[in-house]
Order: structure tokens, then sequence, then C-alpha cells
């Protein structure tokens, strides 16, 4: 007799990042790899501690992953959900992501352990031709472009914060 195999529920977890501009509208962008998704570029950013709120949380991990203590995230750009596997459980990651400008600099200090941890491989600085090249590898989230674009022709020119987004969630390219 053959068994029928359930999908294993995903655990729900609660994350915020960081939209990192310069003042050419470059966005700091790390590589990551992940064995359901694959390598894809995202902003830093990673789940919540218990008891933290997005914007906290979303401070906290820049900090850890970037080693830059004087970036503030700013106001909301989205919101979004989507599935992956974390350390082994399958979650269901609904995510805050803020926006704030800083200068084009690298991560500062040691931050090789939380990138090794993190399964994070490398980072740069994406311009928005890089972000528009059907060819460059996967976003997260995916309409990353999208959301910039709008956000360059309104907050990064006269200083209107973006109103956010809720992308809801969004399935999983592989």
């Amino acid at each position: 007799m053959r068994r029928l195999l359930r999908p294993r529920k995903r655990v729900p977890r609660q994350a915020a990042r960081t939209v990192v501009l310069d003042q050419n509208g470059s966005v700091f962008l790390l590589r990551s790899d992940n064995d359901e998704v694959g390598v894809h570029w995202t902003m830093p950013g990673g789940g919540l501690e218990p008891g933290e709120t997005p914007q906290l949380g979303a401070r906290r991990e820049l900090w850890e992953e970037t080693g830059w203590t004087d970036l503030e995230p700013g106001p909301l750009l989205c919101t979004w959900e989507h599935d992956f596997t974390w350390h082994g459980t399958p979650v269901r990651q609904h995510e805050h992501i803020y926006l704030t400008s800083g200068p084009h600099r690298g991560p500062v200090g040691d931050v090789s352990a939380v990138h090794a941890e993190d399964r994070i491989l490398d980072w740069r600085w994406w311009t928005p031709a890089d972000l528009a090249d059907q060819n460059a590898d996967a976003l997260w989230p995916p309409r990353l472009p999208e959301l910039l674009d709008a956000v360059r022709t309104g907050w990064a020119i006269d200083g209107r914060p973006p109103v956010p987004v809720d992308l809801g969630y969004i399935p999983n390219a592989r």
C-alpha cells in the first residue's frame, strides 16, 4: 500500500529588512543561498526576536549584517509573505521592508560569522540598470525593481515617503 505524504506544515515567522539606497539610487543587497529557493539577492534583515517590533528588528538585522550602526530604518516600503526552509524548518515568512538612505560603502567590521550562519555569500550595490537586467539572479521580493522605481521618483527626489504596499503572498519561482 502506497502512503501519501502530506506537505509539512509551515511555521509562521515574522521578519524585517531594510532597503538602503545611496545618493545615486543604487541599492545595497546581500547574496544568499537557501536549499529551497536557491541563490537570490535581498536586503539586510531577518527574523524578529521575541517581543521585538518589525522596525527594531530591521535595525538590529541591518547592524548585524552590515556593521552600519549609523543608519536607521525609515518609512515602511512594503510587506509580503513567502515560503522557504530556515535551518531545516519550513516557514511562511511575513516581512516588513523599510527604506533608508546611506553612503555607498561595504560592510564595516567583521560580519563573517553572521554571514556564514545565515548563508550570506556576498554583497554588492545594484544600480537601477542592474535591477532591470532580465538575466540577473533572483531578487527577494521579486517586485523590488518596480518598488524602487516608484521610490526614486518620489521619496528620493522630493522627500515624499512611499505609500506602503502589501504584496501579499508570493510563491517561490523554483
